[in-house]
């Protein structure tokens, strides 16, 4: 896993968190910073990142994306 890679899903994982929080969070969570710098490290992706992890990405389907990568860093695909 790349640093950018590694650095997105430390991304994703504190968006779940946030997420998890908004219910009973006073103030609620302020998520645009976490979606802005999502999108920045994806723009710093390498030619030949992995097809899918790009598509979810832009497709902002980031359960997935984080599904993927964990999947990765655990060493399962």
């Amino acid at each position: 896993m790349t640093l950018v890679e590694q650095q997105i899903l430390d991304h994703l994982l504190a968006l779940q968190a946030a997420v998890a929080r908004m219910s009973t969070a006073t103030p609620k969570p302020d998520l645009l910073p976490i979606f802005l710098r999502l999108d920045e490290l994806t723009r710093q992706l390498p030619p030949g990142t992995e097809p899918d992890l790009l598509h979810f990405l832009h497709r902002k389907s980031y359960q997935k994306a984080c599904a993927l990568l964990q999947q990765r860093q655990r060493g399962t695909i």
